[in-house]
């Protein structure tokens, strides 16, 4: 059965493990728990990149960053790829996008038919400084994260309120005029990590433990996460109260976020289509929440890489938990095939529809990659069975084995056990893609930029302006 209309709720770091039905202990996120259970939730998500701008253009265009070439923050989504907006806006469905996208502007054609209250680049460029690549510059904006944390309101968070608040009008007041497609781009629990009090006092009083690997001893001792530290030097500002305040102020984003998607929820069902209307909840990416001293996203590790993935329509099972790993490709495939688009053949993912039919497939490779701010080469992962494989060109893998050990703390690359484990993986790497030609080729375009813009030393002295500011506020650069 083809829904007639699709939702799709993107948040901004929320990473996978943080909700309820995922088995969190004390999360509580009571809105996305119900979509889980009337719909699918898929175990194993990941983000094709995990940044921002190349993480979403992968979301539009249904193909990798490196067949795409929006590298990084300084790279943004502007249309010359047809993304699933153009495809099903050939089929006469509506396409109405309400809040965060982060493409480059919104005059560009992206595949809406209207943008309403969109959050794009700054200054249809974005963050340069990221695409810095050689000799990787302390990025001193990072000291914002441990500066702005604990219980309060922020630009963000009213922004999100005025999104949820025209996502409702929008529903009752368009619903009943399908087909449609409704993208509904949330910020939460995007730092600044300042939760609204209500949310906040949910996680005030509970005891909560460090970060796993906090602990400089235990934190991993990588040749290309060392360099990537020297980069986002975020745990520089951090002590230990810190830490924990940040955490609760997260942990009460995340509640926020939640009851945000409750209020559209709630919206669609008084709508009247709510039989007919597929809902898809996701994130662009995670957050790594401190865990080994890192803050933010650019990792491979679940907390970044990782995202929510459910899917709730007329034809999926209610109460359905899939196993086999999917991306951000598969939510492109998903609403181009679901709502009638001539969907490529080019285009590498799948229906969520038909993968939560489908028993578990061991063998299906999720890929992403990484060629962004701290890093000093390309990062390549593969997803496949039990097993994470991370390739570093130049550096040594990494690969974990994430069902014994979900959290990740051991690197088993190094065991001559796995030696043959690791050429199956980097062949199969080689056949989606050369890493090195890859890495080339996108430093060649990242320098091309950073040389138009006035070369390397001016935009390293001007700094970078950390998140991207909410409509109508101003960017704060910091060198």
């Amino acid at each position: 059965m083809k829904t007639k209309n699709m939702i799709v709720i993107m948040s901004d770091e929320h990473a996978n493990k943080i909700i309820g039905s995922h088995g969190h202990l004390f999360i509580k996120t009571p809105n996305m728990d119900r979509l889980a259970a009337e719909g699918c939730r898929f175990t194993s998500a990941y983000t094709n990149s995990p940044i921002c701008l190349p993480g979403r253009a992968a979301f539009a265009t249904g193909r990798y960053v490196n067949e795409t070439g929006y590298w990084d923050n300084a790279h943004p989504y502007e249309g010359a790829i047809d993304s699933w907006g153009h495809l099903i806006q050939r089929k006469g469905v509506k396409s109405v996008s309400i809040g965060k996208l982060h493409y480059r502007n919104e005059t560009d054609d992206v595949g809406f038919d209207e943008q309403i209250l969109p959050m794009h680049v700054v200054g249809q460029q974005g963050d340069i400084l990221g695409s810095v690549r050689d000799d990787l510059p302390r990025r001193m904006k990072c000291k914002s994260m441990s500066d702005q944390i604990g219980p309060g309101e922020s630009s963000y968070t009213q922004y999100d309120r005025n999104i949820t608040d025209l996502s409702c009008k929008w529903l009752d007041e368009n619903a009943n005029e399908g087909p449609f497609v409704l993208y509904i781009g949330l910020v939460a629990p995007h730092f600044p990590l300042i939760a609204p009090e209500a949310f906040y006092n949910l996680y005030k009083d509970l005891d909560i433990p460090m970060p796993k690997a906090y602990d400089i001893a235990k934190r991993p001792d990588h040749g290309w996460l060392n360099q990537w530290r020297k980069c986002w030097i975020h745990d520089e500002f951090f002590d230990d109260e810190k830490v924990i305040v940040a955490l609760k102020s997260y942990y009460g984003l995340v509640s926020f976020l939640d009851d945000n998607i409750g209020k559209i929820l709630n919206a669609l069902q008084a709508s009247g289509v709510a039989d007919e209307t597929q809902v898809v909840y996701t994130s662009d990416h995670g957050d790594n929440m401190g865990a080994r001293g890192l803050w933010g996203k650019s990792t491979f590790f679940e907390e970044a890489a990782g995202i929510p993935m459910i899917a709730k329509g007329p034809d999926i099972k209610p109460g359905t938990v899939c196993k086999t790993p999917v991306s951000l490709v598969d939510v492109a495939t998903t609403i181009s095939t679901e709502m009638g688009g001539d969907t490529p053949d080019s285009w590498p993912g799948t229906s969520l529809n038909k993968l939560a039919s489908e028993p578990y497939d061991p063998e299906r490779v999720v890929f992403a990659e990484y060629h962004a701010a701290g890093a000093i080469s390309g990062a390549f992962m593969l997803r496949k069975g039990r097993y994470k494989y991370i390739y570093y060109v130049g550096f040594e893998p990494q690969l974990f084995d994430v069902i014994a050990d979900p959290e990740e703390l051991t690197d088993i690359a190094g065991l001559t056990e796995n030696e043959a484990l690791l050429q199956q993986f980097e062949q199969e790497l080689r056949t989606i893609c050369d890493p090195e030609e890859v890495d080339a080729r996108a430093k060649r375009d990242q320098k091309k930029l950073v040389d138009e813009n006035g070369g390397r030393d001016a935009i390293v002295a001007k700094g970078g302006f950390g998140a991207t500011p909410a409509p109508g506020q101003d960017a704060e650069y910091r060198s």
